[in-house]
């Protein structure tokens, strides 16, 4: 069987754009973004690390992160810390956990209704092929 891996590409980005859409209005709901709680999420399963280090983790520049940083803070979800040098280091507040595990609900609920037509077998061979493509690409 031929795959037309233009093809197989774009299907991945549709997921993708279909997952991330949904997670922005189940978001909302928890009066969050898919940015703010991807920030939280990484800075949760990161502590201590530096803002650079949280950027790459979620997929932006160090501006943006910067500047999403920002917001966080003002929203009184994240804490910023002087860490070693110059590097920054950022915390969760009670607040920002709070958010945190609501957007758990809410990313779990739309990643399971993503992949609900797969079973549980079809799942976990989708992850470890996931897995092993990006090992070529990394």
């Amino acid at each position: 069987m031929d795959i037309n891996v233009l093809e197989l590409g774009r299907a991945i980005k549709q997921l993708q754009n279909l997952n991330h859409r949904r997670l922005e209005i189940g978001l909302r709901e928890v009066d969050s973004t898919l940015a703010q709680w991807d920030a939280l999420r990484a800075i949760d399963a990161n502590p201590g690390v530096s803002a650079h280090a949280l950027a790459e983790e979620t997929f932006q520049t160090d501006q943006s992160f910067g500047t999403l940083a920002t917001r966080l803070i003002a929203k009184e979800l994240v804490e910023r810390q002087q860490g070693m040098g110059r590097a920054l280091i950022y915390s969760l507040t009670p607040k920002g956990q709070h958010v945190l595990e609501q957007g758990l609900v809410v990313a779990e609920q739309v990643i399971d209704d993503s992949f609900k037509n797969l079973s549980d077998s079809e799942q976990a061979q989708f992850l470890a092929l996931t897995r092993k493509a990006l090992l070529n690409n990394t």
